[in-house]
């Protein structure tokens, strides 16, 4: 008999080992394979993570350890859906995060693999249908029977689809054609013209070379906006295709995927995509790709960090300062980290790229920790000139609009003449951020978080941007019954709809999370944009960073206070990030301006983020951390205790 020792689906804390299960059958199982076993009173699917032989019966092992023992029901996998570094690496982040093991690995699998019930319904292997002929005498088939025999007989092979005659049964029936059963990927594969190598200047020179010369550890290639970092990233991939390794590509954003892959698709063939936009179909089909050792490049957002890659070489993680590479749900990983244990095991080199680092990472190239490397010019152009506009001054504001200011309808209204493009961002979606009674001054909030909810015109409804709370707009008062109800501040749905009225005759496109949730939409909003086919791109930071605008020369920051005050001490990090990234999308092809639109205009963070001076904030940032004992200069871990009785909590907190 083998005891199999198995995690099973439920990712709770106090579940989280092996329960034994007996197995006695003739079928193979191995570690690595999903199992449906009984738990309780339910059948749940599990995880096999150890395989022991016991030498007696299932009735002998109930009778020395005084447990009943129950028996496997059936053997879900061929083969392991995770390979022996991903298992280790499952251990590894379940340890550090201290998260349910198989809460690990339903995160590194798509919905079709996960150890989950659910799974069990969701899209497997999709085959096209072939038709073939077989060699034989077709001395006594029709006329219509010959022709099209000849017909598949000529092409090989025929889609069964693209050939509707009922003959094509009777010659199936008869043994003169065969079907063959092809595996197929449904993910539509976009076609790209080739490009060829670009040269690098000096500074992108030296990158490369520092890398393929030392290709171990980790590197923050530090570069300004437009500096071509992406270039850099496409000679590292061709060197270590070149030596017979493999390479991921991360991106913060669905919305970045899009302009990635096509860079790499106009110079490489055997490329992978994930991220969370693909169909629960496309998502298997492209797993199952990368574990056959189809490919050599995968390209994804924070969850292909999982990819069933082997050989790796290189691993990219591009804007690595972005805050989206941290998962905020169980195992709350964070992709850098992921990276990192990662690129030891296959002893890798590990490239983080920004303009904008995080503290953290700047402050370990100064140390020396990361190999530090820096791209200080633009290529062609020059950074585009900023300006700050103080919201608070009378003369900036009119009757026409709260949110543009006259200096800016001005520079929207020239680049318009001129038949350049414009990209404006408000970081703040829907159409208002907080609904509220005007005669009692209730405002309308969340059942479960207690934050105030933003109206979408979407479907009417208000919606908690923290939970994904959802309910229909409200007509009354819930305190005072009141019909006295409006809606304050600006969301993109509401910047959008001044915006048209300020400019109707432009093309304007918006692009936020809303957007981004409707099939293709981040795609066919930035090709639109992309192929000039508009005029104003509005969104929110989805549209900040990684875009190569050619015709993009005003940007502009609606509203960079928001945001700035929160309560968290990266706030001014990220603030300066988004303004930085957002001036760098101006001026790509030609010289570009940029606007600042705040209520604060002394602030420090736009006094470095208007002159692009990284090193100037960091020096004073870290100033601040020190004081303060923020990181980089200490770790933080946030410990979350509950209970259903306070007195309970209260005491386990003192002991």
């Amino acid at each position: 008999m083998k005891l199999i020792e198995v995690i099973i689906e439920y990712p709770s804390s106090s579940l989280n080992r092996p329960f034994s299960y007996a197995y006695n059958g003739d079928f193979p199982i191995l570690k690595g394979v999903r199992v449906l076993v009984p738990f309780a009173s339910r059948i749940v699917v599990g995880y096999v993570v150890n395989i022991k032989d016991y030498p007696g019966s299932k009735e002998d092992y109930e009778q020395e350890t005084g447990f009943k023992l129950k028996s496997i029901v059936k053997i879900l996998d061929e083969s392991p859906i995770l390979n022996d570094e991903l298992l280790l690496l499952a251990y590894k982040i379940s340890s550090y995060y201290f998260a349910p093991l198989i809460s690990v690995f339903q995160a590194m699998l798509p919905p079709s693999l996960k150890p989950r019930t659910s799974s069990l319904s969701k899209p497997k292997i999709a085959y096209d249908v072939y038709l073939k002929t077989i060699d034989k005498p077709i001395d006594n088939l029709t006329k219509k029977q010959k022709e099209i025999y000849y017909l598949i007989k000529e092409k090989e092979e025929v889609l069964k689809s693209e050939i509707t005659s009922t003959v094509v049964k009777k010659l199936i029936n008869e043994g003169y054609v065969t079907l063959v059963y092809k595996e197929k990927n449904r993910l539509k594969d976009d076609a790209y013209a080739k490009s060829i190598e670009k040269v690098l200047n000096d500074e992108q020179e030296n990158a490369y070379n520092r890398i393929v010369n030392d290709p171990t550890g980790t590197y923050l290639l530090q570069g300004v906006t437009g500096s071509g970092k992406t270039e850099v990233y496409l000679h590292l991939t061709s060197h270590f295709i070149k030596q017979g390794k493999k390479v991921l590509v991360l991106v913060p954003e669905i919305s970045l995927t899009y302009p990635m892959i096509k860079h790499f698709k106009e110079r490489f063939d055997d490329i992978a995509i994930l991220h969370s936009s693909l169909t629960d179909a496309e998502k298997y089909d492209e797993y199952r790709k990368i574990s056959s050792g189809k490919v050599n490049i995968v390209i994804g957002a924070r969850s292909a960090v999982f990819a069933p890659l082997d050989n790796i070489g290189l691993i990219i993680i591009d804007e690595e300062h972005s805050e989206t590479y941290k998962q905020e749900s169980s195992p709350y990983y964070h992709a850098t980290y992921v990276s990192q244990l990662r690129r030891e095991y296959h002893n890798a080199v590990l490239v983080l790229g920004s303009a904008t680092p995080s503290l953290e990472s700047r402050a370990r190239a100064f140390k020396g920790v990361y190999k530090h490397l820096m791209l200080s010019k633009r290529i062609n152009t020059s950074l585009p000139k900023a300006k700050i506009v103080d919201l608070s001054q009378y003369k900036e504001i009119d009757e026409l609009s709260i949110l543009y200011s006259k200096t800016l309808r001005k520079a929207i209204s020239e680049r318009l003449n001129k038949k350049e493009q414009v990209l404006l961002l408000l970081n703040r979606r829907g159409y208002a951020p907080y609904v509220s009674c005007r005669k009692c001054g209730c405002v309308f909030k969340c059942n479960e978080c207690n934050l105030p909810l933003s109206y979408h015109t979407d479907g009417n409804i208000l919606k908690c941007h923290h939970c994904g709370y959802e309910a229909k707009m409200i007509s009354n008062c819930p305190n005072c019954n009141s019909t006295y109800i409006k809606t304050g501040g600006y969301g993109s749905q509401k910047a959008e709809d001044e915006l048209r009225k300020l400019f109707p005759e432009a093309k304007i496109l918006r692009l936020d999370s809303d957007i981004a949730k409707r099939r293709l939409g981040v795609k066919e909003t930035l090709e639109i944009f992309k192929n000039e086919q508009a005029d104003i791109l509005l969104g929110t930071q989805m549209i900040s960073k990684g875009h190569n605008f050619s015709k993009v020369t005003l940007s502009s920051i609606l509203m960079s206070d928001i945001g700035l005050n929160i309560p968290s001490f990266r706030a001014s990090e990220r603030i300066f990030a988004l303004l930085t990234q957002t001036i760098g999308r101006a001026g790509r092809s030609s010289e570009g301006e940029a606007i600042i639109q705040t209520y604060n205009p002394k602030h420090y963070v736009l006094r470095y983020a208007l002159n692009q001076d990284y090193e100037g904030f960091f020096a004073l940032e870290m100033k601040y951390r020190k004081l303060a004992y923020y990181p980089p200069f200490c770790y933080c871990a946030l410990i979350t205790l509950s209970s259903e009785k306070e007195d309970i909590l209260k005491q386990n907190i003192l002991d």
